[in-house]
């Protein structure tokens, strides 16, 4: 008998960014990828293995997932608490994060918020 999930939160993605990114998977890489969205919906408190803040971007944070010795990031935000919402995402290739793939997903970012904004007025 499977064990019903209690979810804390929920994933998103916005627009295609991540769909994109997906697409170039192999099916061992998705396979990892969705246990860790299933982890991080499931838990309270997330350790830092797999999700983790970017330093100098408020509200900007990765996904950190490893499969075979390769590293993946995804950048996402928290939305209304309980709601990670997908940006880009890459494969890492060396110890520090691309400052172009941060400056990306901070885009991504303002660009889902200031959508989100413009449906609020809309329904006002």
């Amino acid at each position: 008998m499977k064990k019903e999930r209690n979810y804390v939160r929920q994933i998103v993605p916005f627009r295609e960014y991540f769909k994109e990114f997906k697409r170039t998977l192999p099916k061992e890489v998705l396979e990892k990828i969705y246990k860790v969205f299933i982890y991080i919906m499931v838990e309270q408190v997330i350790p830092s293995q797999f999700f983790k803040s970017i330093e100098g971007v408020k509200g900007l944070y990765e996904i950190r997932v490893e499969e075979s010795g390769n590293i993946y990031r995804i950048f996402c935000c928290m939305d209304e608490g309980n709601l990670v919402v997908l940006f880009n995402a890459f494969q890492k290739k060396t110890t520090k994060t691309p400052s172009q793939h941060i400056k990306r997903a901070t885009a991504i970012m303002k660009e889902y918020f200031a959508e989100k904004a413009q449906l609020k007025n809309r329904k006002q």
